[in-house]
């Protein structure tokens, strides 16, 4: 019997991303940031030709099973990398990226599974000066992007993924064989990528990235973030420090937090009950329960925030947000995790939302 699985990321530029200098063309409209792609894939053609991610990897892979024991396996795939596009007016001028040769180690094969691995991306289309250590002492170049995915399939039927490397730049989307979205990279670090990921300092140079990934926003988090950024009123965009404070548990405070970057840790009466990354809406409790917050949410990471007043949004929809929190904290809830097989070392195991927010 064949068992087939894969996993698939697509990267893009979400808002606000962009830093120091670079950031001019974006707000110029020359260059522009990505739509976040959908939750699920249809047609990884179309939303290349739509130029809807910068680049993408695909990694499929297929297992032999026979009585219960792995006689062969193999893997195909790779990645897909497209074009930036500047425009001014009515003209563009288009950069062609440059793909670089997928790596593909050798399937790691265990009891009853098989690890498979892939690294896929190249460099970005619009070369770009940057300081360097040596003379000329600038170098004008794009820097690299890329996405090391891997996929363990088991002999049982089940599979697992991960994002064992990514570089700092852009946002990483992680979709299941299903093409559902499923994971997230949850930091992006445009400085670091754009001084320092090429030469040595990327895979291809025997050196990656570790990846920060984080759990899933719901869909409505996702519909209030659209309106939170394009519905209205400009939200204030505010960096946060690691381990600094965004809201003190029993403060008084009405406005609206969406989560752009970063990891922020939920956090009742002194102890963590969970963490959230790129995506998550909070404050609906404060709003929705006098106006004091119920939670303290702490940096774990830099993080950066849009703050919204809560009058641009609908209570309906808030009230429904804050109904998922409360199930979500309810450890015999249908949304409660399960706890991971340790003897699959690709799981990963977030905590779980929180009501308290």
């Amino acid at each position: 019997m064949r068992i087939q699985s894969s996993v698939t990321s697509i990267s893009w530029i979400p808002s606000e991303a962009v830093q120091g200098v670079t950031k001019v063309p974006f707000e110029m409209g020359l260059a522009h940031y990505d739509d976040p792609p959908p939750d699920h894939i249809d047609s990884l053609e179309a939303l290349r030709e739509a130029d809807r991610f910068r680049f993408c990897n695909q990694l499929t892979a297929w297992i032999e099973v026979d009585g219960g024991r792995i006689t062969g396996h193999g893997q195909d795939g790779g990645g897909y990398i497209g074009a930036t596009t500047l425009r001014l007016g009515s003209r563009g001028m288009t950069f062609a990226a440059v793909t670089f040769p997928d790596r593909r180690p050798a399937p790691e094969v265990g009891d009853g599974w098989v690890r498979f691995t892939q690294t896929a991306g190249g460099r970005t289309g619009v070369p770009a000066p940057r300081k360097v250590n040596r003379p000329p002492f600038i170098q004008v170049a794009a820097p690299l992007a890329w996405t090391t995915l891997t996929l363990t399939i088991y002999a049982d039927g089940t599979s697992a993924r991960d994002v064992a490397g990514a570089s700092p730049f852009p946002r990483h989307w992680i979709y299941d064989h299903d093409q559902n979205l499923c994971l997230k990279s949850g930091l992006v670090d445009f400085a670091r990528w754009y001084q320092h990921a090429f030469g040595k300092r990327t895979p291809w140079g025997d050196e990656d990235s570790p990846a920060l990934v984080t759990e899933v926003e719901t869909a409505l988090e996702r519909e209030l973030s659209m309106r939170i950024m394009r519905g209205g009123a400009k939200p204030r965009i505010d960096t946060i420090n690691k381990d600094a404070t965004l809201v003190e548990q029993g403060a008084v405070g009405t406005d609206m937090y969406l989560l752009l970057d970063g990891v922020l840790a939920v956090e009742v009466d002194g102890v963590a009950v969970a963490q959230v990354g790129p995506g998550a809406v909070l404050g609906e409790r404060a709003v929705l329960e006098g106006g004091r917050r119920t939670a303290t949410l702490r940096a774990l990471t830099p993080c950066k925030v849009a703050a919204a007043s809560s009058a641009d949004l609908s209570p309906d929809l808030l009230s429904e947000l804050a109904a998922g929190h409360r199930r979500e904290a309810d450890p015999h809830g249908s949304t409660s995790r399960r706890e991971p097989d340790p003897s699959r070392p690709l799981e990963i195991a977030l905590p779980s939302r929180h009501a308290g927010r």
